[in-house]
């Protein structure tokens, strides 16, 4: 018989219908259906300047939106030529590997719940919340953060970042062991995860399979390691592999790349930069509606020693944040809002940034830049045509060829390993129709 499960089934998330083919209670075929909530995201890139394709990345894999931010700031600063600065680059490493762990956090919860283990998924959330806020306090939100720009960042760590991400770090650990304790040997949960949802290393390999699920096969291949960006080459981590490939080994390594996950922010945390962040020899504070007001009267002298006070929305943009993570790359980077509200020059570079027309014009090429996304490789490739809109962005979403082996990864198994198999992919829909 044939069993249509989804697009409205909770598990299949609303978007995917699976039409399994049934002998009794046993999968002998299946065909996936994808595209409910494909929303243009290649097409609409192609429509504003480069810096508006950012919000539409947090929305790809919105559970670590961060990457995506990175991974595509990382595609067209290669094409226009632009290197980050060191402290830039710390940054990044560390709120990708926070962003990283949101999202095992969230795979391994919802996909615990949905075979019983409810306390599992209420002990995960309640760790994703922490990070989140540690997020929020960087970036100003939690999950459709645009924090990345091309060349930088939004704006620099807050005070204090440090001492608390160490000891939300800390919080996490504990969590993570009790979930180790609840899981991992229990009787009812091995059952369901150990030889379902199976594929070898050969199969996994000839779909593009990257990421834990590749890894749970027994191939370490990991982008950080294999082709370092930002400074991954400076960090000592382990890359977690399986060997049977099925779901109980993706559990596994999601688990342990965690704690490699937060090996790698303590590690950054440690070698951080301090960058110029202090005052400038006056110490002179302005708030940024004076400095406005001043500079329409052309009472500027002095300003160039002037910081400025910042609301919360703009904090992190006033000049000694903004040397330390963005490069000096005026045909890239907004100035400093000192300079934008307190010169000629900054005003002119600032409008020349913003208006239509004006933008980010990389020269004309093509670049393909990969990172190592939740889900596996994450890849952007951006052409360009010397414009100021980007001529083509085309992304390679981990998930898409995992969903594709979805048919063989159920056949053969029962009906009620089609949901643990089916979460242990890791399906992020934004990312998946794009």
């Amino acid at each position: 018989m044939f069993l249509n499960i989804g697009p409205s089934h909770p598990a299949m998330h609303g978007i995917i219908q699976l039409v399994a083919e049934l002998d009794g209670e046993r999968v002998v075929g299946a065909d996936v259906e994808i595209g409910y909530l494909h929303r243009c995201f290649e097409k609409e890139s192609e429509r504003g300047p480069y810096t508006n394709v950012i919000p539409y990345t947090d929305r790809l894999n919105y559970v670590s939106p961060l990457i995506n931010n990175f991974g595509y700031c990382l595609a067209v600063e290669r094409l226009m030529g632009i290197e980050a600065t060191e402290r830039c680059s710390y940054i990044r490493v560390i709120m990708s590997e926070l962003s990283r762990v949101t999202d095992h956090l969230t795979c391994i919860g919802a996909s615990a719940m949905e075979v019983g283990a409810f306390t599992v998924f209420l002990y995960m959330i309640k760790a994703r919340e922490w990070l989140w806020e540690l997020i929020e306090a960087v970036t100003g939100a939690r999950l459709t953060i645009s924090y990345g720009r091309v060349g930088g960042v939004k704006a620099d760590l807050p005070a204090g970042f440090a001492e608390r991400a160490r000891k939300v770090l800390e919080d996490v650990r504990q969590v993570l062991l009790e979930c180790d304790v609840l899981l991992t040997r229990n009787r009812i949960f091995t059952d369901r995860m150990q030889d379902t949802g199976v594929i070898s290393k050969e199969r996994a390999i000839s779909y593009g399979i990257t990421g834990p699920f590749l890894r749970s096969t027994g191939v370490a291949l990991d982008t950080r390691k294999s082709q370092p960006y930002f400074v991954y080459d400076r960090m000592r981590f382990d890359i977690p592999t399986g060997s049977h490939g099925d779901n109980y080994d993706r559990y596994l390594v999601r688990m342990e790349e965690m704690e490699q996950s937060m090996r790698i922010v303590e590690q950054a945390l440690d070698q951080l930069p301090s960058g110029p962040l202090n005052v400038d020899a006056e110490g002179r504070v302005l708030p940024a509606d004076v400095m406005v007001d001043e500079a329409k009267m052309g009472r500027t002298k002095g300003f160039h020693q002037a910081r400025v006070r910042l609301d919360p929305t703009l904090e992190g943009s006033n000049r000694g944040f903004h040397e330390a993570v963005n490069p000096d790359a005026k045909r890239a980077v907004l100035p400093a809002k000192e300079d934008t509200y307190g010169n000629i020059e900054g005003l002119m570079n600032h409008f020349k940034l913003i208006m239509l027309g004006h933008g980010i014009a990389p020269p004309p090429g093509e670049y393909y830049s990969a990172v190592e996304g939740a889900n596996g490789e994450l890849g952007f490739y951006v052409v360009s045509d010397g414009g100021d809109r980007p001529y083509r962005v085309r992304v390679r979403p981990p998930c898409f060829t995992i969903m594709a082996a979805l048919p063989e990864l159920i056949r053969g198994d029962l009906v009620a390993d089609i949901v643990p198999t089916f979460g242990s992919i890791n399906m992020i829909g934004g990312e998946l129709d794009r």
